[in-house]
C-alpha cells in the first residue's frame, strides 16, 4: 500500500470528531482512537510494513510502551525478527518486578515503539527508565506525530524521532482520498 492511501485510511478509520481532553491536559476537537487502527489487523501489518524501513541499523530490541506502543512494537517484531520488550509505566511490585516484559535489555541498544506522539511526556519517563534497568536508549519511532512539542522535547533530550506521519500529513491524505 502507497503511505498516502495507508494514512488516508488510518485517518478514516480512527478520526474522531467532538470535544477531547489529552494526556497532556490540552482539549482537541479532534481525537485519533489508535486503537481502531491497532486493532485492525490488516491496517496494523501495513503499518509495520512502513515502520520497519525507519528501525535504526543496530536496533537490538524494540521497547513497546504501554499500552498503545505494544501492538506496534509486536506486529514490528514478527515483521523483522527483532526481539520485543512490553514496558510498563512503573514496575510491577509482585513476581519478577519487572519493567520491560521480554528479552533482556542489559546493555542493548533498544528504540523505543509509540503509537501517537503528542509532548513525549510517558517517552521521556520511560526512556530514563530502560536507561536505569541497563538499556543504551538513543531512538524513538512512532505512527502519528500530533504535535511538534513532541519532537521538540523529545529531540532536546537526546532521542532521535521517527515518525511515520504527521497529523498534517494524515488531514492532507484524508482530503486527497474524498
Amino acid at each position: 500500500m502507497e503511505a498516502v492511501t495507508l494514512a488516508s485510511e488510518i485517518y478514516k478509520t480512527a478520526h474522531l470528531r467532538g470535544t477531547f481532553k489529552l494526556r497532556s491536559g490540552k482539549v482537541s476537537n479532534d481525537y485519533f482512537d489508535k486503537y481502531l487502527f491497532e486493532s485492525n489487523p490488516f491496517l496494523l501489518n501495513e503499518i509495520a510494513a512502513h515502520l520497519s524501513k525507519l528501525i535504526p541499523v543496530g536496533t537490538e530490541v524494540l521497547a513497546g510502551l504501554e499500552m498503545g506502543g505494544i501492538p506496534i512494537a509486536t506486529a514490528l517484531s514478527m515483521k523483522t525478527g527483532i526481539p520485543v520488550v512490553f514496558v510498563r509505566k512503573k514496575a510491577k511490585e509482585y513476581g519478577t518486578c519487572k519493567l520491560a516484559e521480554g528479552t533482556d535489555i542489559q546493555g542493548k541498544q533498544v528504540c523505543i515503539i509509540e503509537d501517537v506522539v503528542t509532548t513525549g511526556g510517558q517517552i521521556l519517563l520511560s526512556a530514563q527508565d530502560l536507561k536505569n534497568y541497563g538499556a543504551i536508549v538513543n531512538h524513538v519511532l512512532c505512527v502519528i506525530e500530533r504535535e511538534q512539542q513532541g519532537r521538540d522535547n523529545l529531540e532536546q533530550s537526546g532521542l532521535t524521532f521517527y515518525s511515520l506521519f504527521k497529523m498534517d500529513e494524515l488531514i492532507a491524505a484524508s482530503h486527497e482520498n474524498e
